[in-house]
């Protein structure tokens, strides 16, 4: 049988099932574009597409799986395929992380973290570069102002986190030149299900820099658009990549190290 012919053009957004990740997709389905949604749980996916039905372009398609699973991405890809369409917008969103130290935390769970945040980020993008490239479309990695930071007490996160402004900064000027956007959300801390999972209650530096999932969605989806290398949403982010210029890194280190062992 030959390939199913391509009849659309999707937003797929990963970790899509609460949070920043379903505020991203109510972003992009209000403004017009059909969207993929994938996460692992099926049921707050599927309650999100009834709620997305009527708003963008077409019904929105449910993929539940488990990007920590080594074959993600294939699942992602056969399914689009089934659909016949291809991805014009790449979300990034899925990751997680641990509060801990590295060396008291579990191997395996620490190492998930490097495969969803890292490994299936990077997998998805180059999977889907080229559709991306051919509609001029973009790509939105979901990063966090941990990335601007080292992290004890979080230490896999926070290098991940690194990771993904890096690598969007770098597609951000790769991909400039045909005509894809490439921005990384960074937000601070977010009301969500992420705490819980980390393992930490908010402290202070929540009080000052969080910002709500609606607000980081709009913020990103803003930028996007806009082509902005770095989204930072809310003043109190916005100020720590200009004071981290001021501050040897050693202080930076000891001061991130304090505040982790706070929580």
């Amino acid at each position: 049988m030959g390939q199913r012919a391509v009849s659309g053009r999707i937003a797929l957004i990963t970790g899509a099932s609460s949070g920043i990740g379903a505020e991203l997709a109510r972003a992009f389905a209000a403004h017009g574009h059909r969207v993929a949604l994938t996460a692992r749980r099926t049921a707050a996916l599927e309650a999100l597409a009834a709620e997305l039905a009527e708003a963008g372009a077409g019904p929105p398609i449910v993929i539940p799986c488990d990007l920590s699973l080594p074959g993600g991405s294939e699942v992602i890809a056969a399914a689009l395929a089934a659909e016949g369409v291809e991805v014009e917008y790449l979300v990034n969103n899925a990751g997680y992380g641990l509060f801990g130290r590295a060396l008291a935390l579990d191997r395996a769970e620490q190492l998930g973290i490097v495969d969803v945040n890292i490994r299936a980020l990077t997998d998805l993008t180059l999977r889907f570069a080229g559709e991306i490239v051919r509609h001029r479309g973009g790509i939105l990695n979901v990063g966090s102002i941990a990335g601007f930071l080292p992290g004890p007490g979080m230490a896999i996160y926070y290098a991940s986190k690194a990771y993904v402004v890096s690598f969007s900064e770098a597609l951000h000027y790769e991909l400039g030149h045909a005509g894809v956007r490439v921005s990384a959300l960074c937000p601070g801390p977010v009301p969500s299900g992420f705490q819980a999972r980390a393992g930490f209650s908010p402290g202070f530096d929540s009080a000052v820099l969080q910002v709500s999932a609606r607000d980081a969605a709009r913020a990103g989806y803003r930028g996007l658009m806009a082509n902005k290398r770095v989204v930072l949403p809310g003043w109190g982010v916005r100020m720590i990549p200009a004071l981290l210029r001021f501050a040897p890194r050693w202080v930076v280190l000891t001061a991130a190290g304090r505040l982790q062992t706070r929580r």
